[in-house]
């Protein structure tokens, strides 16, 4: 039985194809800086096109790991 996340995993894949994207930076600043340029990438994209998708994946991605920076912090930033 497939789940949700699974389901989620192999949607991304059909809209984004197969390459796994590259490792993101273990600190903060890095990753605050990589989110700007994403977020100027998925604005100049046009809409519904597969780069503003793209964009948004990686946006994606860059916040989560965000927050996990944030929350092992002492004290945690959430």
């Amino acid at each position: 039985m497939t789940t949700a996340k699974d389901k989620v995993k192999h949607l991304a894949g059909k809209v984004l194809g197969e390459d796994k994207p590259l490792p993101l930076p273990d600190t903060r600043e890095q990753l605050l800086a990589l989110h700007d340029v994403a977020r100027r990438k998925r604005d100049a994209a046009p809409l519904d096109s597969h780069e503003r998708v793209e964009a948004t994946f990686e946006i994606e991605r860059i916040e989560i790991q965000v927050a996990r920076i944030e929350r092992a912090m002492d004290p945690p930033l959430v």
